[in-house]
């Protein structure tokens, strides 16, 4: 497996990311995009990392809001993302990763067809370019994600985006039996970490599902950490990453902390002894 860091979470803008993610070893960097990008801006990103002897491990489309939970929105959100891909293949990468929104437990959730057919059509226009719309896990079990893109029933352009640290503190789920079920999909995964602070936290609250009741803290509940700071159960995960066959990027993403560099460099110092392990 390979390590990578995303370059905004070094919050020292792209060059500066780059350039911080060599210094500390990585071998490529995750690159946010916005689905909006002209080819010359592309071009100009690329050669920075070539210049910097990096690689793209993917790119993030995240675009807020509910993800593709409201039909209404969808239309331009997949114009968007398939945009989005082709700024993922102008920069030398096939994955392109994003949060969808919560899928629903119940499959007559009027939800759950409305994401299944947003995915459905992602996909197939992922097939088509060669890319791979990865949806990151966070709101729902690995099973109950794994039987969503099942029923979305496209073989190829549709991935996974693993993050542990999601599934372990907004839903304290069990990691490893999750890797176990979307192994097969598993096509790029976030190296982050955390706890969770209330077990009853409610993932569609937190993900943007449901209104946030009044007197609730909506991000509250759960705390990002340091690597190796929290409930994600490293040295297990790692083995069951390669009893299913992945081999792709480890990519740290840091999304708080007062020296985010700092955290990242001993991320990658983490992930590389439990590599060597």
């Amino acid at each position: 497996m390979k390590i990578g860091a995303m370059v905004e979470s070094f919050s020292l803008g792209f060059e500066g990311g780059l350039a911080a993610a060599k210094e500390l070893g990585c071998d490529g960097v995750q690159i946010y995009v916005p689905g909006e990008w002209s080819a010359d801006e592309i071009r100009e990103r690329k050669m920075k990392v070539d210049d910097a002897g990096l690689e793209v491990s993917g790119v993030c489309a995240d675009f807020g809001g509910h993800g593709f939970m409201v039909a209404d929105e969808n239309p331009a959100r997949i114009e968007r993302s398939k945009r989005a891909m082709d700024e993922a293949l102008g920069l030398g990468t096939s994955v392109i990763t994003t949060h969808i929104g919560v899928v629903p437990h119940a499959k007559d959730n009027p939800r759950y067809a409305v994401m299944a057919d947003a995915c459905r059509q992602l996909a197939e226009h992922g097939h088509s370019v060669g890319a791979t719309f990865a949806i990151e896990t966070g709101p729902e079990p690995g099973p109950l994600l794994r039987q969503f893109i099942d029923d979305v029933g496209v073989g190829v352009g549709l991935g996974v985006n693993f993050d542990p640290a999601n599934l372990a503190m907004v839903i304290c789920d069990d990691v490893v039996a999750s890797v176990d079920a979307l192994g097969p999909f598993i096509v790029h995964t976030h190296a982050k970490d955390g706890i969770n602070t209330n077990p009853d936290l409610n993932p569609e609250v937190t993900y943007g599902a449901i209104p946030c009741p009044e007197g609730v803290e909506q991000w509250g509940g759960f705390k990002e950490v340091p690597l190796g700071q929290g409930s994600v159960p490293w040295s297990e995960y790692i083995a069951a990453l390669r009893k299913v066959g992945f081999d792709g990027y480890l990519c740290i993403e840091r999304e708080c902390g007062d020296d985010p560099r700092a955290d990242i460099a001993l991320a990658v110092d983490f992930l590389k002894a439990q590599l060597n392990a």
